[in-house]
């Protein structure tokens, strides 16, 4: 398993105005790094357009070593690429179990499919007691673990994750975080886009700062949570 990503030069606009002006990043396999930035800076924009549905007009978008650029999003799922949205978005009249066979619908064999599920329930074992529950009646951290077990299920080899802490509480917050590490602890590269800085950095191998579509910094976390810049807009 790789999932190595490298952004050279990306500029994406909607109608003709740029949103993302020269981006430059890389993901490096096994690692997890945070974009972080406010909102408006451009994060789900980055987001969208490595996952094709708002295509770049300029630079490259490279995964594992194949330009995925101008690929269709169904074609950079199945290179390898999951996403867990802003906002969770599961599907509310589905249940938790029908929630993450959806993760799996470019997947055959459907013993590989069960053997994903029991694995998603292991990691998440009130979901597994809450398998015939539908989604829409649950709690929004119990919705962010149906979230991040659906983008499991294609078992990807880099894992895109928007805002995992909108919305929630801090203790949901704390969890999530805590099964993000453990996630990236079985190999998946973990691409992590928040505004909690706190909680990002400190799971963070390296990151980035995006502002007004550019990046305006990048470095270890320590050198990220240290610079002027970062300290007046998040710590006030």
């Amino acid at each position: 398993m790789t999932g190595r990503l490298e952004i050279e030069g990306v500029y994406t606009a909607y109608d003709k105005a740029d949103v993302l002006e020269g981006i430059s990043l890389k993901v490096e396999p096994g690692r997890i790094t945070c974009l972080l930035g406010s909102n408006g800076s451009g994060k789900t924009t980055l987001i969208r357009s490595i996952l094709g549905l708002t295509p770049p007009r300029a630079g490259h978008i490279v995964f594992d070593g194949q330009d995925i650029t101008a690929l269709p999003t169904h074609k950079v799922i199945a290179a390898g690429v999951a996403c867990i949205p802003e906002g969770r978005k599961v599907f509310p009249k589905l249940t938790v179990e029908e929630n993450l066979r959806l993760g799996a619908y470019q997947e055959p064999s459907n013993a590989v499919t069960e053997e994903r599920m029991a694995e998603i329930f292991r990691l998440f074992p009130r979901l597994a007691e809450r398998r015939i529950q539908l989604a829409g009646t649950m709690s929004g951290g119990e919705q962010a673990m149906v979230s991040i077990g659906r983008g499991l299920m294609r078992a990807p080899k880099l894992l895109l994750i928007d805002e995992p802490s909108l919305g929630l509480s801090p203790l949901f917050v704390k969890e999530n975080f805590n099964i993000i590490r453990k996630i990236n602890e079985r190999g998946i590269s973990i691409f992590l886009v928040e505004q909690n800085v706190h909680q990002t950095l400190a799971i963070s191998d390296y990151g980035y700062v995006l502002s007004k579509g550019r990046v305006v910094m990048e470095g270890t976390p320590s050198e990220i949570g240290k610079t002027k810049e970062v300290q007046q807009a998040y710590f006030g």
